[in-house]
């Protein structure tokens, strides 16, 4: 056989796979659910912001969101038997959704239109350090993902500064004390890992609006919205992005209700109430 079928056979086969790994242009390995049509929408969606108008960086976020409208919702997207970074545009969670549209908007805010440079802010943004290195590494918790992101500015927190505010003051550690409903967290050093990113977390103090205040809360379209909780050891149970119909903030997220990336009829303030956990919000903004 020459080398040349060598070649063709190999790629047939790659093909075959559902899930597989390349080489990102910063040579990161990535899994895609489906490469050949993950990276071509990718790239559609990418051109098509690009041609847009936009006056913030958050519009932007709500703007890519739109683009991802109707996927469907399926739990635990990421999970693997090893961590590499994941990208599925068939399969979203309420967590990677946001992240697919923040990275969406970080790579046209960097003036970029690659499913490359999507991959890459997509790393910055879901790991710590912007760098896959284990299951540890990930910014599981959005009080870490908040604080690490922040740090590196890609994001700011705008909670305290756009509407009445209240503090918590909470320990997280629902990970580690619920560690049988984490499968990878079987393995020793992830476990301790996990429980090492969680020692910064003791009596963590952070901002939220209570449901009560949201009316008041100058949100603007695309901010970030998390949804604190009362869940012991539980910074956030729910993430998506504000968009504003006829005056009024509507949540863009992917719901296990509806099992969809939706914007949810219900306005934001009763959302949150008819949500028994739900505490109230935290506010973040891509950076410029």
């Amino acid at each position: 056989m020459n080398f040349s079928r060598k070649i063709s056979i190999s790629a047939a086969i790659m093909t075959l796979s559902l899930c597989y790994s390349v080489r990102s242009s910063a040579q990161r390995p990535v899994r895609f659910h489906n490469e050949t049509t993950d990276t071509t929408t990718i790239t559609n969606i990418l051109i098509d912001l690009d041609k847009e108008k936009y006056s913030s960086p958050q519009e932007l976020v709500s703007m890519a969101g739109k683009k991802l409208l109707g996927i469907p919702y399926v739990a635990n997207t990421l999970e693997g038997d090893s961590e590499i970074l994941t990208v599925n545009l068939d399969e979203v969670d309420c967590t990677t959704f946001m992240e697919m549209a923040a990275a969406l908007a970080k790579t046209i805010e960097s003036h970029r239109t690659s499913w490359r440079d999507f991959v890459y802010n997509l790393e910055q943004l879901r790991y710590r350090g912007g760098r896959v290195d284990g299951y540890p590494s990930r910014l599981h918790y959005i009080s870490d993902w908040i604080v690490d992101n922040s740090h590196r500015d890609n994001v700011k927190e705008v909670t305290a500064l756009i509407g009445p505010t209240d503090y918590a003051v909470k320990t997280i550690d629902f990970m580690s004390t619920n560690r049988d409903k984490y499968p990878s967290l079987k393995d020793e050093a992830a476990f301790t890992g996990i429980k090492n990113a969680e020692i910064g977390y003791r009596s963590h103090r952070y901002p939220y609006i209570k449901p009560m205040n949201v009316k008041k809360a100058k949100i603007e379209e695309g901010d970030i919205i998390a949804i604190t909780t009362s869940i012991k050891g539980l910074d956030v149970s729910h993430v998506g992005i504000a968009t504003i119909i006829d005056g009024k903030v509507h949540l863009m997220h992917a719901s296990s209700k509806a099992k969809k990336v939706i914007v949810d009829p219900l306005p934001l303030d009763e959302y949150l109430r008819r949500n028994r956990s739900a505490t109230g919000i935290r506010v973040i903004r891509l950076k410029e």
